[in-house]
């Protein structure tokens, strides 16, 4: 514990292990503990590394931990993967992280500051502690999955809205629940992983409490599944929605420009530097002096109401 200190380590010490806690690592601070722990250098530098997958090391003295957890990003609106790594042993249990993870440094001072919450996390022994972690880490992915639901429940109505174009809002949804099924998935493997592996730190019966860890993660990505199958279904409606809009723009453009055609073409006609009927050289008066006015406008509307009438009989209008 003298040699903790010394290292400037956050350190809390129970009756049977010591709890370092250390955020924001350096590279000297991780090598300091090869000084104290016994640990393989690789598992060390593996701590600051960003790129590590969610993976157990087991030694004979600790297991090597790495885990991924989602942490929201509140103004870009989706989550990213924060790395946990933790060596455990019997009398210790040393947990790396970024100090974005707050459920961790929450209970950490937490434990420091009362005499009570000290014993109840750490009265047993370091497995029960990463145990307690672990779930509240997962509580803590359950507290953004229902932030999510709301925010699927909200989508709901503007999806089914033809006036509200909702296609940024579903995009960024999709893509904050498909990082947040990307790390959820890795994650599960592991924590169903850790409860064969963990009873050899532990004089507890400590599997029970990693299967039921097992079965919260289980049930997270349960439900990461049913929201990123609504999401799918909100994302196919409204693109749906949105084509339909789009095709009736369309259909009434094409009428229009259909209904213009006839007027077009005898517009057309009368503008070519030829002699036609009614023309400047034989213009028609026997209605007046716009008689070939008429005559034209007459000869331009009658097709298209026959146009109308046919659109009609065919259901395109």
């Amino acid at each position: 514990m003298d040699k903790l200190e010394e290292m400037q380590l956050n350190s809390i010490k129970a009756k049977n292990f010591v709890w370092i806690n250390i955020d924001n690592p350096t590279p000297a601070m991780l090598n300091s503990l090869l000084e104290v722990y016994p640990f393989h250098s690789l598992d060390v530098e593996d701590c600051i590394s960003k790129v590590q997958l969610p993976k157990i090391d087991e030694y004979k003295d600790y297991l090597f931990i790495v885990l991924h957890f989602p942490r929201y990003l509140k103004e870009k609106r989706f989550s990213i993967p924060s790395q946990v790594g933790i060596f455990l042993g019997k009398d210790f249990i040393i947990i790396v992280h970024s100090g974005e993870l707050k459920p961790i440094s929450r209970i950490f001072q937490k434990c420091k500051e009362d005499n009570d919450t000290l014993a109840e996390y750490m009265g047993s022994s370091a497995t029960f502690l990463l145990y307690q972690i672990i779930h509240a880490l997962i509580e803590n992915i359950m507290i953004m999955l229902s932030k999510v639901i709301s925010e699927i429940e909200e989508i709901e109505d503007k999806v089914f809205d033809e006036k509200v174009d909702a296609v940024r809002e579903v995009t960024e949804l999709r893509h904050n629940i498909a990082n947040m099924r990307r790390v959820v998935f890795s994650l599960k493997d592991v924590i169903h992983d850790l409860e064969k592996r963990v009873q050899k730190f532990s004089n507890d019966d400590i599997g029970v409490y990693f299967g039921d860890l097992g079965d919260y993660i289980d049930k997270v990505w349960a439900i990461l599944q049913e929201c990123r199958e609504t999401i799918e279904i909100y994302k196919d409606t409204d693109f749906i929605i949105s084509s339909d809009r789009t095709n009736k723009i369309l259909a009434v453009l094409t009428i229009m420009f259909t209904f213009s055609i006839p007027v077009t073409v005898i517009g057309a006609l009368y503008g070519m530097n030829v002699n036609v009927p009614g023309g400047e050289n034989s213009p028609w008066i026997f209605l007046g002096a716009y008689t070939t006015f008429w005559i034209i406008l007459i000869i331009s509307i009658v097709p298209v109401f026959f146009l109308y009438i046919a659109f009609k009989r065919l259901q395109w209008l």
